[in-house]
């Protein structure tokens, strides 16, 4: 039965900073760097066929980690702009908190977790689904059809998104759903796609 893992990347330097970081590029910091060699450590009994990830520096370097822990980099990669974080418009850079105090942390917290509600000049988690989603459909269903194992490397808010249509998450409760930095999630699939297990490492 072929397996599909999605990694958050390590914690980022506005991660740690708190602030909002988006489609920006922003290195792992000393944490995110060690959180992603953990993640590796998790996966070492994995052999994949294939990784996918973003454009974006962070989760790149997630997975270089990742790939070195367990001993695989010569596996194919696909970087591809689809799995890359959504774009928070004019927050990008902000910090979390300075804008809570500015807008109100309800609405700031609409921002960032609803699922149609577009961040100042950003993207909703629904912008970002429709982009994500089309993108695996094409070129990762097709391969764990031929029984390949997939490792993707992304962010919170793309998987965030692909976890609402692998796992049938509504709109409503995709709200409640936070994916912490460097915790692979293993979904394994029957021969015809139907999810059969979710594992949290």
């Amino acid at each position: 039965m072929p397996l599909l893992v999605i990694v958050r990347h390590g914690q980022s330097q506005w991660n740690l900073e708190n602030r909002f970081t988006g489609n920006k590029d922003v290195p792992l910091t000393a944490l995110g760097r060690e959180e992603a060699r953990v993640a590796g450590k998790k996966l070492k009994n994995i052999v994949f066929d294939h990784a996918f990830t973003s454009l974006l520096e962070r989760a790149e370097e997630t997975l270089t980690i990742i790939l070195g822990e367990i001993e695989q980099m010569q596996l194919p990669v696909i970087k591809n702009s689809a799995f890359n974080e959504r774009d928070y418009g004019t927050l990008q850079g902000l910090n979390k908190a300075e804008v809570a105090d500015k807008y109100g942390a309800k609405q700031v917290e609409l921002w960032r977790r609803s699922y149609d509600l577009q961040p100042p000049g950003g993207e909703s988690l629904k912008e970002t689904a429709a982009r994500v989603i089309p993108f695996y459909q094409q070129e990762i269903e097709p391969l764990l059809i031929a029984d390949k194992n997939i490792l993707v490397v992304a962010h919170g808010n793309s998987l965030r998104a692909l976890m609402m249509y692998l796992e049938k998450i509504s709109p409503e409760h995709i709200a409640n759903v936070n994916i912490p930095t460097g915790a692979p999630r293993i979904y394994t699939f029957s021969s015809h796609l139907k999810l059969v297990d979710v594992l949290y490492l």
